[in-house]
């Protein structure tokens, strides 16, 4: 390379270079960490050859490692190949994406479904593809960075409600006459749960939609695990995002509403249009996770039965919470520093927790996102509690 093309490469080899620095010193730079999974024990992993109880997982019900859905995407495989070959407005869409889309349908209700790679570019495409710089829409104040991307891209006017406040909502419904009212169902890094009737009901009254991605409540929350339309009568939602990365232990992610809005997607959604479709084999396997979590409603029971002795165990230990009842339990530091140096603390004792810092998190609220799944016991639940008291009680 010439010393000019040198020259001319520099200020952003700087700029890069700076921002590490800066993030470094904050203790905000976010690495990587290969970890080395455990066939015989779901919730333990290695990293550098040290054993961890993993208390970081988002497979709340352990179906990752289910042998039925195991076995359907290797038989997904065998039958359909690795790859989804090409865009599904080409040859990429076949009857393992159908009988997926099916299986969401029976499940939620909803009229139709489309499938993605991944939840952040469902949720990227139904926001940038839906509204224009015409609309304005109305947020939870802590929905996640996809919706807010797409959002931004889509132009459209963006209003934000006070976390799970529905009269701050109503306020702002009245106010902004938004065509839409966007929430998450379990929040992933509060482990709150949205007030879905209420809202639901609110945009009813005033005719706008009601978006909810429920990327952490679909397999754990509502009748059967079913999600957010599932948690109460007369829930009514417009579209529904589900990830299949979490308590369906699998990978890609779906849209789901009418007849109408999928149409419209299909033929107007770039993410859609101009992406190698899902793995007809993670299809399959995903269609395994739905019928097991329909079928073993003790999978379910066993994370619920975890999650409380969590709480109580945390309780006796004189450990603060934020009032979660779900899968997801923050314990708030504050302090990023502080946090890192707790969550490394627990490495030494073999437990690894997510610390959870901005810009993730609103500054001054780091956190231990602590998850509990299926696969946890009780033992190793007690024995994580009683370990993080002592080090709090150092701190």
């Amino acid at each position: 390379m010439s010393d000019v093309a040198t020259k001319k490469l520099q200020p952003l080899h700087d700029r890069v270079v700076e921002a590490n620095r800066s993030l470094a010193d904050k203790g905000l730079l976010r690495k990587r960490v290969k970890v080395m999974l455990d066939p015989e024990h779901a919730s333990c992993f290695e990293v550098d050859d040290l054993p961890y109880i993993n208390f970081s997982s988002n497979d709340y019900l352990g179906l990752s490692r289910d042998p039925n859905v195991i076995e359907a995407l290797y038989s997904g495989a065998k039958d359909f190949g690795a790859g989804g070959a090409s865009s599904p407005l080409v040859i990429g869409y076949n009857q393992a994406h159908q009988q997926l889309e099916q299986a969401l349908c029976n499940a939620t209700g909803h009229e139709a479904a489309l499938l993605f790679c991944s939840g952040f570019t469902a949720n990227h495409a139904l926001m940038k593809t839906l509204f224009n710089d015409s609309d304005r829409v109305l947020t939870d104040k802590l929905v996640h960075a996809s919706v807010i991307d797409g959002l931004q891209d889509s132009g459209a006017t963006l209003k934000r409600f006070i976390h799970n406040d529905v009269a701050s909502a109503t306020q702002n419904v009245e106010r902004h006459a938004p065509c839409a009212v966007i929430t998450e169902s379990v929040f992933s890094m509060d482990g709150d749960v949205a007030p879905l009737a209420e809202l639901s009901a609110l945009c009813q009254q005033q005719g706008a939609w009601f978006i909810v991605d429920d990327a952490h409540g679909f397999g754990v929350i509502g009748d059967n695990g079913m999600g957010a339309s599932a948690v109460a009568e007369g829930i009514h939602i417009d579209a529904q995002v589900v990830t299949f990365g979490k308590a369906l232990g699998g990978q890609g992610a779906a849209i789901l509403g009418s007849r109408d809005l999928i149409n419209y997607l299909v033929a107007n959604a770039r993410q859609y249009i101009y992406s190698t479709a899902l793995s007809p084999a993670n299809a399959a396997a995903v269609t395994a996770s739905i019928n097991t979590i329909m079928t073993t409603p003790q999978l379910n029971q066993k994370l619920q039965a975890n999650v409380v002795t969590f709480i109580a165990s945390c309780e006796a230990a004189n450990i603060v919470l934020t009032g979660s009842t779900t899968a997801i339990q923050p314990i708030i530091i504050g302090d990023s520093a502080r946090t890192l140096a707790i969550a490394k603390r627990l490495k030494e004792h073999g437990f690894w927790v997510g610390a959870i810092r901005p810009p993730t998190v609103a500054q001054g609220s780091a956190r231990l996102r602590v998850t509990l799944t299926a696969e946890h016991c009780e033992e190793d639940i007690h024995a994580f509690v009683a370990v993080l008291a002592g080090i709090l009680q150092d701190q």
